[in-house]
């Protein structure tokens, strides 16, 4: 373990006030010395956090019949029909309302062309389209998996963030998070960790602390 990736989440969390609601433990990541207007030097990663968010990802499935009864068994927070699909892409501010409020989205294959068509721009533009479900294949650990999953993507942007716990985790283990996404970036990064200018630890109303 990063021992200063461990001090700068303590601090983080003993610097920051107690507040009434549970907050989340978040990165602040900022690049340099590379040209993010080139899409080949963009991040799209998914990242696995080895000790999850501290709060479960909200999940949604499109799906119907034996996979939509596998997905209310596997935990899905919202199953959307078919039937359903339809009335979001007539209903605009609800489709971007349940865009706004779930993290991630999985469907059948069958359903994506419909889901593009009448969702894509509402999706699309967060960054949300779903995750293809092939025919018979178990939902049940895409969803597990998805949970605990964090998206890393910095489109044109040099600075972006992310959660990676909730402040009543044990310190360890955010660091250990912490560590899991810095490490996915080095890999991904055109020049690696010279492309990292900075990454501060934070919670939702604390101060941030410096890690890199």
């Amino acid at each position: 373990m990063n021992k200063t990736i461990e001090d700068a989440v303590r601090k983080a969390i003993s610097e920051a006030p107690e507040r009434r609601f549970s907050e989340s433990v978040d990165l602040a990541i900022n690049l340099h010395n590379i040209d993010m207007s080139q899409p080949a030097n963009r991040v799209d990663e998914e990242i696995i956090l080895p000790h999850g968010r501290g709060r479960s990802a909200k999940v949604a499935v499109f799906a119907s019949g034996e996979t939509a009864l596998m997905a209310q068994r596997a935990g899905a927070d919202l199953v959307i029909s078919p039937d359903e699909l339809g009335e979001l892409g007539d209903d605009k501010k609800r489709a971007r309302k349940i865009a706004d409020e779930y993290t991630y989205f999985i469907a059948e294959t069958s359903l994506m062309p419909t889901i593009g068509k009448k969702l894509g721009p509402i999706l699309g533009k967060r960054g949300k389209m779903p995750l293809p479900l092939p025919p018979n294949v178990d939902i049940t650990p895409i969803i597990k998996r998805q949970r605990n999953l964090v998206r890393v993507r910095s489109r044109d942007r040099l600075t972006f963030h992310m959660a990676v716990g909730s402040r009543e985790m044990e310190v360890q283990k955010i660091a250990e998070n912490v560590e899991a996404v810095t490490t996915k970036l080095e890999q991904a990064l055109k020049d690696g960790k010279q492309n990292l200018k900075s990454v501060y630890v934070k919670t939702t109303m604390g101060p941030a602390i410096k890690v890199i």
